[in-house]
């Protein structure tokens, strides 16, 4: 756990430090917290953290980049290390299907069979699930569904979601849920009933306690649900919370709405996980909402489409404009990327179809969130967070779309 470095706790903040040890090797610290339970307001909730794993310690709000099939697309371990990321995801349904959960466990488990060292988070294949809606079939006991490979029909309970994780072997796996449309109420109510039996099963059925297991709110967009699921959730006692099914089609506001109706009614010792969000103002309103895990796939899957995060906004390096650019993608930013090559290389060698391209932009999009990530926690910790809000959301507001010119 050596390479954990940047929080240093101050006298003044030493106070508000507090741990619930749910399992001899998980512990989470809150080191530096802006409000706290009864924070008035949305912007007031940020906090820093130790959550502590068998493969070290995350120093919370992070950033996890997703490695869906056991790999981070275009990047190694080592490029990973080398951006400071320190959590990975890996998914649960396409590693069950290819190249199977017992073949990784057989193999030593995921950390070892993709020579990741550092924390890792599977979940628990329910997104996958149920968003192949024209070939599975739901039910109170699980679902049945065909395989996107071949076709071949499957079936998921929570008991198997969790055997399968255990199988594979992460540090943190998430109990089964449902995730539905979010402006459908009264689907919404069935699928969160659902989600609250499936994961008082999926509790039941953990056999190994090196693993911890985190249950999922779920209510779509409705704040009567969304409440009832938090209070449930919580009930529950798990090492940590999941805020599912957001970033699924509803509006910014209505996350942000989502989010200041359930975490207040989280325990504030737990570390709370927004599933699947990721953009850079995401980020920044899910930490001052009091946020502690990310993850999303948008960084690496703009990479593959030639997109890269910089502080005039999103640039689409395809365009022609950047053919005789000098200038690195970010000249604020400590990447390899950045440190070596410019834009017109890179631009080069996207014309030229050559597969560096995406891992050199893959390792500068993610880069630029952990910065931001090391960047919050630093503001968190010296008491500024609150008000660099604005000036956060100014500086990436314009990376929510491309920009087609070089300036």
């Amino acid at each position: 756990m050596g390479w954990v470095t940047d929080i240093k706790l101050k006298p003044q903040v030493m106070s508000l430090r507090f741990s619930l040890i749910i399992d001899p090797m998980f512990e989470f610290q809150i080191a530096s917290n802006t409000g706290g339970k009864n924070a008035g307001s949305s912007n007031n909730r940020a906090r820093t953290g130790v959550f502590s794993t068998p493969h070290g310690d995350l120093l919370t709000p992070v950033f996890a980049p997703v490695g869906t099939q056991a790999t981070v697309k275009t990047l190694t371990p080592e490029h990973l290390k080398n951006i400071n990321a320190t959590l990975v995801l890996s998914n649960t349904y396409h590693l069950y299907l290819r190249p199977g959960d017992e073949l990784v466990r057989d193999m030593g488990g995921l950390h070892k069979f993709m020579q990741w060292h550092r924390p890792m988070l599977t979940d628990s294949g329910g997104f996958q699930v149920f968003s192949l809606a024209q070939t599975r079939k739901i039910d109170d006991d699980g679902v049945t569904f065909k395989s996107h490979i071949d076709g071949s029909t499957h079936r998921f309970t929570p008991e198997k979601s969790i055997a399968i994780q255990e199988n594979l072997g992460a540090d943190i796996i998430m109990a089964f849920d449902e995730c539905s449309d979010p402006n459908d109420h009264a689907y919404s109510k069935l699928a969160m009933e659902r989600t609250h039996r499936w994961a008082e099963r999926s509790l039941k059925a953990q056999t190994r306690r090196d693993q911890a297991l985190f249950g999922i709110v779920q209510g779509g967009v409705q704040a009567d649900l969304r409440a009832a699921s938090a209070k449930f959730i919580a009930s529950l006692d798990t090492p940590g919370i999941a805020i599912g099914g957001l970033s699924v089609g509803e509006t910014k506001k209505e996350m942000h709405d989502t989010l200041d109706v359930v975490v207040p009614l989280l325990p504030e010792n737990k570390p709370r996980y927004l599933m699947g969000v990721g953009t850079p103002e995401d980020l920044i309103n899910g930490v001052a909402r009091g946020i502690d895990i990310f993850d999303c796939v948008l960084p690496t899957r703009l990479a593959r489409h030639h997109s890269a995060f910089a502080p005039e906004g999103r640039l689409n390096l395809m365009n022609a404009t950047f053919a005789r650019d000098e200038r690195p993608i970010d000249e604020t930013c400590d990447c390899y990327a950045c440190k070596t090559f410019t834009r017109a290389y890179i631009r080069h060698l996207i014309v030229a179809k050559e597969l560096l391209a995406g891992t050199l932009i893959s390792i500068h999009n993610l880069r630029a969130l952990i910065r931001l990530m090391e960047r919050i926690r630093v503001y968190i910790s010296d008491g500024s967070f609150g008000s660099r809000v604005p000036e956060l959301l100014k500086q990436w507001e314009n990376n929510a779309k491309r920009k087609q010119t070089a300036l």
